[in-house]
């Protein structure tokens, strides 16, 4: 089973369903929703619209901060965040606001784990930032296969013979090999917006037969998702992160 793997989508049309065709046109057969539907961008309609459809297809979803700040609170988010979120749940429908609710912080299957932060206390939305949270995060999850967002980068985190986790920075298109004697935990960047001074769109496709997986960057059409956001009355720095990649 070849699998896509997208977080962090915000609320960004455009860019998941450009990530979307260059994955269908890769073969992925299936689709994992890492987190993080709505937030900062202006078509969370949209992008809850097509995740609703994706999961009754079989997609396996889960719930990320952004998409729990809907039902719950927000102070904890900068301000620009919590300016978009008052916006989404404006423009959310109950339908929308149900769906997000009831979405589950993480999932396990068939040896695979799947998360927004951590598979360790994924209520708390701990950011992987190093080998020592990420092997907290494996340690939690029980399996050979994490798949995480959160972080808005991409990095691939190994077990090494010691047990620890080591990183590696992936490069894009290249598929790796993620074999079964070890622990790997992928974090596959964000959709909607990423922060690494490069605005395409990130995703990850993981071949299960082959043990592989394959990070890709997918250039769209980011300054019409600007547009939009200015055309929403949203913060202007969230037009500039996402025509700037930051």
């Amino acid at each position: 089973m070849t699998l896509a793997l997208f977080a962090d989508i915000h609320s960004n049309f455009e860019a998941f369903e450009a990530c979307r065709e260059h994955a269908r046109s890769r073969g992925a057969e299936r689709v994992a929703l890492l987190g993080d539907l709505v937030g900062y961008g202006a078509d969370p309609g949209a992008v809850v619209d097509s995740a609703m459809r994706l999961a009754a297809e079989g997609a396996i979803v889960v719930k990320g901060n952004h998409d729990e700040a809907i039902e719950g609170g927000a102070a904890y988010l900068n301000e620009s965040a919590r300016a978009a979120i008052a916006w989404t749940r404006g423009v959310l429908s109950a339908e929308h606001k149900g769906f997000l609710a009831t979405l589950p912080l993480c999932v396990r299957y068939e040896g695979q784990c799947f998360a927004h932060a951590s598979a360790a206390y994924p209520e708390r939305w701990d950011y992987i930032d190093g080998p020592g949270a990420a092997h907290k995060c494996v340690e939690a999850a029980g399996t050979t296969h994490t798949f995480c967002g959160h972080v808005h980068e991409q990095t691939l985190y190994f077990e090494g013979a010691s047990g620890s986790m080591r990183a590696f920075n992936p490069i894009p298109g290249t598929a790796i090999p993620v074999g079964r004697h070890r622990r790997w935990l992928a974090m596959v960047g964000s959709v909607g917006q990423p922060r690494d001074g490069n605005p395409a769109a990130s995703y990850a496709v993981f071949d299960g037969a082959r043990a592989e997986i394959t990070f890709h960057r997918v250039p769209y059409d980011h300054r019409a998702a600007a547009r939009k956001i200015r055309r929403a009355g949203l913060p202007e720095s969230l037009a500039y992160r996402m025509l700037r990649g930051i």
